[in-house]
């Protein structure tokens, strides 16, 4: 993706996504996606870390272990 894709018409507007076991698939075209745990917007080309069952994004592996219940100490 170079510059000019990054102003497109969907800049700044979320993405509806279907969560596919080892892929994604953009069902509404956007920039973004929202982490289920955090809120915080996540771009799609940096999106990493989904549930396939739950249909949730995480913004990295830390999230998903909360949503999970599971605590973890550094």
């Amino acid at each position: 993706m170079n510059l000019m894709d990054r102003q497109s018409p969907q800049m700044g507007i979320e993405a509806q996504v279907r969560f596919l076991d080892g892929d994604f698939r953009v069902v509404a075209p956007g920039s973004f996606v929202r982490c289920a745990v955090t809120a915080e917007p996540i771009p799609i080309e940096e999106l990493r870390y989904w549930d396939v069952d739950l249909q949730e994004a995480y913004r990295d592996p830390q999230a998903k272990l909360q949503r999970l219940g599971v605590k973890v100490s550094l």
